[in-house]
This record gives C-alpha cells, sequence and structure tokens, in this order.
C-alpha cells in the first residue's frame, strides 16, 4: 500500500512518531500488518502477553499462533555442554555441531550470535504425515483438535475449512514460525536465508516468511530438480521439483550479489552509488563516542542515536566521512524516501572491494532462479553418503552440490552458516568442500535433535541410533577424507620423525542441550500459596539448592552458561590471571568480548579490593561467593561491569 502524502508536510517541523514507527518496523516487522500499519495487540503481547486474549486477527491466522510467538520470546532455562568426545580436531575450527532441540538451541544462541550470521540454510520437515517429530503431536484426533483449538462454540463452527487441512497446518506453522522469528534476529543485515520445502507447504511458508521477513525482502523461489520423472503418480503428473524460498535481512542489504541497487544523482556524475545501513548493532554503553545526535548540515534537523543501536561513525569522525559525501540524509533525495541517515558506498569502492578479494571487479554475474544442472538430484545425495559412511544411512539427503551453489552466491569466503535442521550434516560437508575449493574460512553452525533412528533402519544396525550421530560421524568423514587426500598430495610434510602439521579449520566441537546448572529454574510455585509466601519458598528454595551447587557443579559447564548468557560466542578461551592470590579467576574472551571470571565458593576481600585500583574490566563471580559488603563494594568499584551470577 502506497503512503499518503501529505501537503504538509515539508513545512511542518520533523515527523518524528513517523521516524520511531519505520525504525520499530525495520527491527520487529512482524509487529505490523501486510498493510505496513502498527497492530497494536501485537505489540501488547511484547509488553504484557496475558492482557491479550482474543483470537488472532490477521488474513493470515491459524490456531496457535500467538502461542508460538510467546514460545519463541520466552527465555531458554538450558545451557549447552562441551561433548570432548565426539567433537574432532575441536583447536582447530570454530565449527560446532549443537544436538538438542533447535528452538531451546536458538535461543541460547541469540544473544551470542545475533547479527553474525550470514547465511542460513534449512531443510526442514515437509509436513507429509510421516516425519514431523518437533514440539507438538502431530496427529491428534478430531475430537482433542476441536476442543483444544476452541474451533466450534456452542455447536457453530467459527473458521473456514475446519475438517481438512488445518488439524495438520497448524502445528507445522507454529514449529516454523517461532524457529524463523529466532533465526531472524541471527542474520547479519546483509544476511539471508534459504529455505527447502515441497508443495505441501511452499504457499504458507511464503506467508509466515512474508510477515517474519518483510515482503519487500523476498528475494526469490528457485525450483530444483530432485528426480527424473516417475510413471506410477496420481494424475499422472510427476512431482518432480522441490523448491528453495530466499529471503533478505534488509531491503537494501540483501547479502547476493544481484540484490545491489546503484543509483545516478548530478553532485556525483562520475561515479553510481548505493546505500548501506549508518547505524551498528552496538549499544551506547560499548560505543559511547557513536551515541550522539547527528545534525544535518545543510537543513540543521537532528537526528538522534538509538541507545541500543549507535551510528557506525563518531561525533570525531562524522565530519570527515561528510565531507568524502559518504553521509546521506533523507532530505538530501527525496525520492530515496529514507528516515534516518544513510551510508553511501560508491560502485568503485565495491569494484575495487571485489578485485582484492577474486581477482575481479565483477566476480558474480546476475543469478538466475533457473539452477544449473550440476547442483545435482536426490541420487547424487545418496550417492554421497553411502560413498562416505558406506551404506543407505540417511534417506534423501540433499547434494553437496547444491548446497554449495547457494553458499557461493553469497559473495563472502568469510560466512558463518546455520542450518538448524541439519539431518545428515550435508551443509557442513558442503562447506568443508567449498572451503578446499577455493581457499576460503567459512563456519559452520549445525544442530540436529537427538531424534531415534528406527530400529529396523540400516542406520541403527550399523550403530547410529540417533540422527544426530549420523550428523557428526559423517563430518568427521569428511574431515579425515581431506586431510587424507592433503596426505596423498603432499606426502613430504608427513613424514614418521615429524609431526603432521595442523589443518585450520577442519574440525568442528560438538555440544549438547540439557538443563540449566542453575537449580532456582525448577521452581514452581504454588497456587494455594499468596505471592508473599511463594517469595519465601523460592529463597529458601535457592539456598538449599544452590549449596549444593558449589560443592557439586561442574567448572566446565558452569562456565559455558555463564559465558553464554552473558553474550560470548561458545568459542571463547580462558587464561588463568596470575595476579590474583587468593582466588582462581580467568580472562575470558571470544575475540569480540572479554571479562574476568570467578567461580570459587568465597572471594577473598583481597580480590574485592584489586577491583578498586583496576575498574576498566568486567567480573563476573557467583552470588554465593559474596557477602553483603564484598557484593556492595564490587558494585561501587566496577558498577554496570560487575555481575554475580
Amino acid at each position: 500500500m502506497e503512503e499518503q502524502y501529505n501537503p504538509l508536510e515539508n513545512v511542518q517541523t520533523h515527523n518524528w512518531n513517523k521516524e520511531r514507527l519505520e525504525q520499530l518496523k525495520k527491527l520487529m516487522p512482524d509487529l505490523f500488518t501486510n498493510e505496513g500499519k502498527l497492530n497494536i495487540d501485537e505489540l501488547k503481547k511484547v509488553v504484557e502477553p496475558d492482557s491479550v486474549s482474543e483470537t488472532e486477527r490477521y488474513e493470515f491466522r491459524w490456531f496457535g499462533k500467538s502461542a508460538a510467538k510467546r514460545q519463541a520470546f520466552t527465555p531458554s532455562n538450558a545451557t549447552l555442554v562441551f561433548d570432548e568426545s565426539r567433537s574432532k580436531n575441536p583447536t582447530e575450527s570454530d565449527n560446532l555441531i549443537i544436538e538438542g532441540e533447535n528452538l531451546e538451541v536458538l535461543k541460547l544462541l541469540s544473544n551470542s550470535y545475533r547479527e553474525k550470521v550470514k547465511c542460513i540454510y534449512i531443510d526442514p520437515p515437509y509436513n507429509t504425515g510421516k516425519d514431523f517429530v518437533y514440539s507438538d503431536n502431530y496427529t491428534q484426533d478430531k475430537k482433542a483438535y476441536w476442543e483444544e483449538a476452541g474451533v466450534t462454540e456452542e455447536g457453530i463452527k467459527i473458521d473456514t475449512n475446519a475438517e481438512t487441512s488445518g488439524r495438520y497446518h497448524s502445528n507445522w506453522l507454529n514449529m516454523m514460525y517461532s524457529r524463523l522469528l529466532i533465526a531472524r534476529q541471527l542474520l547479519r543485515e546483509d544476511g539471508v536465508i534459504f529455505i527447502s520445502i515441497d508443495d505441501n507447504e511452499l504457499h504458507h511458508l511464503r506467508k509466515i516468511c512474508d510477515e517474519i521477513f518483510g515482503a519487500e525482502c523476498f528475494i526469490a523461489v528457485f525450483p530444483w530438480k530432485k528426480r527424473t520423472a516417475k510413471s506410477d503418480v496420481p494424475f499422472g503428473i510427476s512431482q518432480d521439483y522441490e523448491w528453495i524460498v530466499g529471503y533478505a535481512k534488509e531491503v537494501f542489504n540483501a547479502g547476493l550479489e544481484i540484490q545491489r541497487k546503484y543509483y545516478n544523482s548530478d553532485d556525483f556524475p562520475n561515479s553510481r552509488w548505493r546505500l548501506s545501513d549508518l547505524t551498528k548493532q552496538t549499544s551506547a554503553s560499548e560505543r559511547p563516542n557513536s551515541a550522539f545526535n547527528m545534525v544535518d548540515p545543510k537543513t540543521k534537523k537532528s537526528y538522534p542515536f538509538n541507545p541500543r543501536r549507535v551510528w557506525a561513525v563518531t561525533e570525531d569522525t562524522f565530519q570527515e566521512y561528510y565531507i568524502k559525501g559518504k553521509i546521506v540524509f533523507p532530505d538530501d533525495y527525496p525520492f530515496l524516501n529514507i528516515s534516518i541517515p544513510a551510508f553511501r558506498v560508491f560502485e568503485f569502492e565495491d569494484k575495487a572491494k571485489a578485485l582484492q578479494k577474486y581477482g575481479s571487479e565483477d566476480p558474480i554475474k546476475a543469478v538466475s532462479t533457473f539452477l544449473p544442472k550440476e547442483v545435482g538430484m536426490n541420487e547424487d545425495g545418496n550417492k554421497e553418503i553411502y560413498e562416505l559412511l558406506g551404506g543407505k544411512i540417511f534417506s534423501f539427503p540433499k547434494p553437496t552440490a547444491l548446497i554449495k551453489h547457494f553458499i557461493s552466491l553469497l559473495n563472502s569466503k568469510d560466512a558463518l552458516v546455520v542450518d538448524f535442521f541439519a539431518g545428515s550434516g550435508t551443509t557442513g560437508h558442503a562447506i568443508y568442500e567449498l572451503n578446499r575449493l577455493d581457499g576460503g574460512t567459512r563456519k559452520f553452525i549445525l544442530v540436529q535433535m537427538p531424534e531415534f533412528t528406527e530400529t529396523s533402519s540400516e542406520a541403527y544396525k550399523e550403530g547410529y541410533k540417533k540422527i544426530s550421530d549420523i550428523t557428526i560421524e559423517r563430518n568427521k568423514r569428511v574431515v579425515e577424507k581431506i586431510i587424507a587426500d592433503k596426505k596423498q598430495q603432499q606426502p613430504d610434510l608427513f613424514t614418521s620423525e615429524q609431526k603432521a602439521p595442523t589443518f585450520t579449520g577442519l574440525g568442528f566441537k560438538v555440544f549438547k542441550l540439557q538443563k540449566s546448572n542453575f537449580p532456582r529454574v525448577e521452581f514452581a510455585p504454588d497456587p494455594e500459596k499468596t505471592d508473599e509466601e511463594n517469595i519465601e519458598l523460592l529463597k529458601k528454595y535457592i539456598k538449599d539448592k544452590e549449596s549444593q551447587l558449589v560443592t557439586a557443579f561442574n567448572r566446565e559447564e558452569l562456565v559455558t552458561e555463564i559465558l553464554i548468557k552473558n553474550g560470548f560466542t561458545l568459542n571463547y578461551t580462558l587464561n588463568k590471571q596470575e595476579e590474583f592470590q587468593k582466588n582462581e579467576v580467568f580472562f575470558a574472551t571470544d575475540g569480540e568480548k572479554e571479562t574476568l571470571i570467578c567461580l570459587d565458593v568465597s572471594i577473598d576481600m583481597q580480590t574485592v579490593e584489586h577491583f578498586k585500583q583496576h575498574n576498566k574490566q568486567k567480573f563476573i563471580c557467583l552470588e554465593r561467593a559474596l557477602d553483603t559488603t564484598k557484593k556492595w563494594n564490587l558494585k561501587h568499584y566496577l558498577g554496570d561491569k560487575f555481575n554475580a551470577f
């Protein structure tokens, strides 16, 4: 819907409400209707979910949609535990394979990996009635469904199509909706998502993706020929194609070379240019020099910073960038229809970067939705599994060539790729192969639920009790094969007297989802007691349980839980700090975030006083390790840099 023209707009003061709504839509497009208007009920659900009880009123609605959204943004009480025995060369790589229910895993990753993922590829269940293993029971009987869904009211049908698809589709929609809502938070501004699907849910998938990512961020639907035609098929039509649906995180930063749009303007006649985001996902406290109100030198209009997303330039460097024409204000080019300042990128800058990185100013040509024959079919994926694992261990995995094709479109050799329906681990396999071919340093995070294999299956008979076992073993064998090939190609590097050289990137760490190390998350209030009584019960519960925690916890597991819930990635490192004499204190960093952390059962006053003079570094410790005086002193010395967990 086109925005209505306001004839008074040019003579009125700046419309701050309009700008704030546009910023909100950019951050949370799911709070807006298909016409682009703010849905007040959806906003209320963010602030006070229980205050909105009416059924959904979107044009596309299904039973459980509101609950699925609440579930998506409900914090996780779980944690991730490193499984060294099933990892492969864990010190050589930042790749991760996580065994666990993927919604909980995505929640745990959402803080640490927010806006760090270049590409998500998933191949979810297609909702055929045979492959649904996530969340709710997929095969409810009709009576239970009618009662639970509230489809009838006093014997009158109040929803359309009640006797057919709804009973099956709503569970699938709830599963995908909650996971895609969280997945969007992981994508970088130039990130993209590709989703494999067949005819069963293609139209529904498009609708929920339009809502979550925005219809304007739709890239394309790519048809993939999965097999040659069959003869014994319904209606005499062989369904030989599946689909890969693509969406971008942002309109102007779609991440694919084909999405870039350049503009011509009289003030820069010799070079076309495009827009890029001028904000950065960093808080004002972390980057205070970028927390300033940006003023347009021409109009004197002021554009305030977002406390949670400051400018990408500092107040000191703003003038330098502006003089070079790198900053575009909304009034500079009315046809752009932007509401906040943006960053200008010249075409010659893009070409120079491409030349340096790829050896060509135009490394990727325009891409067609028609996929080349080289991406392979189902039989190619089956053949790869058979050759690696020695049997038909997994049915119909995607061929690695298909995944490599889409990852190659990213124009990024160091991309982080996530697949949270990992299956046999094709995405990891594809990234290893692609890095081997072009020298890239791409990394992956694979998530697979520990779904049991059928006892009659060849996988079970070969010792693969869970699908996640196949995910891990496949990628182990890929790594071993690449290393073996290198040994064969360069035998001089491998002698009996010489230790084999390291292979950076050839390996992965395995993590498992399990319940939190902190027992307080298991407390359930007594509905028969008052709030005051329940609070006292909670305090006693915490005291009793956490007295057990300090004597029985696994230090490594506890460190991982504390750090990931403080925004650290799973590739953190720990180094003991020798200057602390009374406590064992470690310096933790993941390359971006850093902190000191101590898990001793008691913090000595000498350690506390250390921070009186050294108050620039963050410090994390167990709350139980402090008395009132020590806690007050640490809070006084460190302020927000102190965290008692």
